[in-house]
C-alpha cells in the first residue's frame, strides 16, 4: 500500500485503539441475576460490533492527525507509442510562408503551422516520450525525453522567436542522437527533423552522425517544408547544372540519410495540409509495443481516515441515543 504517516511519533497513540474492546462505552445496567437468560447471539454481535467501531474511530483518528498518506510511486505501463525526439528549424526562412513571403494578414508561417500541427500530433500520442530540441546556427536542447504532454507542447510553443539566418542540421542532429542515447530502455527510436531547407555537413561531422547511428537502430524522417518555387529533395539537377552539396543540399542531405542503413523516410510538404497528412503518416508508422513508467505523486489520505472516524463514531452516536434505561420495579408493585 506504501502508506506512511508525517508524524509517526503519533503513532505511539495507537494502543489506545485497544480500550474499546475491554471496556464497553455503553450505559451499564444492574440486574439481580442473568442465570436464567438464554444466550443472546444478536446482543453478543452488536456489542463487538460497537466495541470494534470504537476501536477503529480511536484508530483512524489517530491516523488522520499523524498526516496518513501513500508514498509515491512509479508504475509499470505498456501501450503502443514511440520515444521521439522533435528536432525543429528555427533560421529565419521557417518565419515565411510557404509561398517565401512574410505572413500577411491571416497566413500562417512555416514554423506557425509546424509547432500547431505538431502538437496535434502530441495530444494524440498517450504513451510516448517526448523530447525536444531545435537548431539554426547553433543546435538548442529545449526539453529532455519526457511522457508529460503539457509540457512537451509548452517547449514546441516556446520556439517562436524569430530565428537566425544559417541552418546547421548537423549539430542539430547531433544533439538529437545525444538525447536519444541518453535513454536506456528498450522503444522504438524515432528522430522526426522538421526543416525548410538543409545545408552542407562537414565531413567529420557527417562520419560522427554515421557512427551514432550505428549504434542502436533509430528510425529518421525528415518532414520537409517546401518553399513555393524551391528544388524538392528527388530533384535531378539538368545537364550542366552543379550537382554538388553546395549547389543542392536538400538532394544531398536526402542521399546521405539513405547511405545510413537505417530505417528513413522523407515527406515533402508544400502546404499546412501536406504537413498534417505527413505527421498522420508517421503516426501510423510508429505504432510499436512499448513499456513505460509513470511517476504517481504523494497523495493525502486524512481525509479518508477522518472519514473513517466519522462514520464509525455516527454508528457509536446512534448506539448511544437508542439506549433504553431499565427502570426497577418494586416488589408487590
Amino acid at each position: 500500500m506504501n502508506l506512511a504517516v508525517s508524524s509517526p511519533a503519533l503513532l505511539l497513540l495507537l494502543p489506545l485503539a485497544l480500550l474499546p474492546l475491554f471496556r464497553s462505552a455503553q450505559r451499564p445496567q444492574s440486574a439481580s441475576s442473568l442465570d436464567g437468560i438464554e444466550s443472546d447471539p444478536l446482543s453478543v454481535a452488536i456489542d463487538w460490533t460497537l466495541r470494534i467501531a470504537g476501536a477503529v474511530a480511536i484508530t483512524a483518528l489517530i491516523l488522520g492527525i499523524a498526516g496518513l498518506h501513500r508514498l509515491g510511486r512509479t508504475i509499470e505501463k505498456t501501450g503502443e507509442g514511440a520515444h521521439i525526439v522533435l528536432l525543429i528549424d528555427r533560421s529565419s526562412s521557417m518565419d515565411n510562408t510557404f509561398a517565401g513571403r512574410a505572413p500577411e494578414g491571416g497566413e500562417e508561417s512555416k514554423s506557425a503551422a509546424a509547432r500547431r500541427l505538431l502538437k496535434d500530433f502530441i495530444a494524440h500520442r498517450d504513451h510516448d516520450l517526448v523530447g525536444v530540441a531545435a537548431f539554426s546556427t547553433s543546435p538548442m536542447h529545449v526539453l529532455p525525453m519526457t511522457e508529460h504532454k503539457a509540457a512537451a507542447m509548452a517547449a514546441i510553443d516556446a520556439i517562436d522567436r524569430p530565428g537566425l539566418a544559417f541552418t546547421n542540421v548537423g549539430r542539430g542532429l547531433a544533439l538529437s542522437l545525444d538525447m536519444q542515447e541518453a535513454d536506456t530502455s528498450p522503444a522504438s527510436r524515432v528522430i522526426v527533423l522538421v526543416s525548410d531547407g538543409a545545408a552542407v555537413i562537414d565531413r567529420k561531422v557527417q562520419e560522427t552522425l554515421r557512427a551514432a547511428f550505428a549504434r542502436r537502430p533509430i528510425n529518421l524522417y525528415w518532414l520537409f517544408l517546401r518553399t513555393a518555387g524551391t528544388p524538392g529533395i528527388s530533384t535531378v539537377p539538368a545537364p550542366g547544372e552543379d550537382d554538388t552539396p553546395q549547389a543542392m543540399p536538400e538532394r544531398h542531405l536526402d542521399k546521405f540519410f539513405k547511405s545510413l542503413n537505417i530505417s528513413y523516410r522523407a515527406f515533402e510538404a508544400e502546404n499546412p495540409e501536406a504537413v498534417s497528412g505527413a505527421i498522420a503518416e508517421i503516426g501510423k508508422l510508429e505504432r510499436s509495443p512499448i513499456t513505460y513508467f509513470e511517476r504517481i505523486p504523494l497523495e493525502d489520505m486524512k481525509a479518508h481516515a477522518f472519514a473513517v472516524a466519522i462514520a464509525a463514531l455516527i454508528v457509536l452516536l446512534a448506539a448511544k441515543l437508542a439506549e433504553v434505561r431499565l427502570v426497577p420495579v418494586a416488589e408487590g408493585a
